[in-house]
């Protein structure tokens, strides 16, 4: 039987991927420019605690937003009303995640001048993890009406973030949810990532995770 060479497809993808990603990280911190891709399941209020980091972020520091999705441009435009930021929409042609140059073309449409760049990645908490964006920062969200087990459910999101936000806070008297629990399944997959509860609605805990950002632009 004739032999024949099998190409493993996934990693070369991932390989070239990853080149692509460090180049372009490295371009960002020449340019002293923090890229933050933010990930998490869809409803998980992703966008309104962004609207309130920015509002409290934009008068120390020129920031511009990528809103990617499969279709529409409701997210970017939110974010541009609430915030007068500069925001623009990624579609993504039905892909479940961005990958370096779709961030990459994305930064090229934002244009120059910003000092913080969020990126808003499509809302699911598998493929998102498994392609690097180039960004500086990777942050993930986790709402407390999804459960204090996700971490365990999907590893790799948390495993790959420098910083985990436990969201909507307010809800915790309407579901089950163990907070320190929570807070042990995060730190088992990754014990050097940053995990904050937050309530974007309601402002609580938010003085924590602004800081946060405050400390880590300040490093640059």
């Amino acid at each position: 039987m004739q032999k024949v060479k099998t190409i493993l497809l996934s990693k070369s993808v991932f390989e070239d991927n990853d080149a692509q990603a460090e180049r372009l990280r490295s371009d960002l911190h020449n340019h002293n420019i923090c890229l933050v891709n933010v990930m998490s399941s869809p409803g998980s209020g992703k966008t309104t605690l962004l609207v309130a980091l920015i509002n409290a972020l934009k008068q120390s520091y020129n920031i511009g937003v990528m809103e990617a999705d499969i279709d529409s441009d409701r997210d970017a435009v939110t974010v541009a009303e609430k915030t007068g930021v500069r925001s623009i929409q990624l579609h993504t042609g039905g892909m479940c995640h961005l990958d370096a140059g779709m961030t990459e073309q994305g930064l090229a449409e934002l244009g120059d001048g910003l000092d913080l760049i969020f990126l808003e990645n499509v809302g699911n908490l598998v493929c998102p993890a498994e392609y690097d964006t180039g960004a500086n920062v990777n942050m993930v969200i986790l709402s407390v009406p999804e459960g204090n087990d996700k971490p365990l459910k999907y590893p790799l999101v948390f495993e790959n973030s420098d910083i985990a936000v436990i969201s909507k806070t307010d809800a915790l008297p309407y579901f089950d949810f163990d907070m320190d629990e929570c807070r042990e399944n995060i730190r088992a997959r990754n014990p050097d990532a940053s995990v904050i509860a937050v309530s974007a609605k309601t402002g609580d805990n938010m003085d924590e995770l602004i800081s946060w950002f405050r400390r880590k632009l300040n490093e640059r």
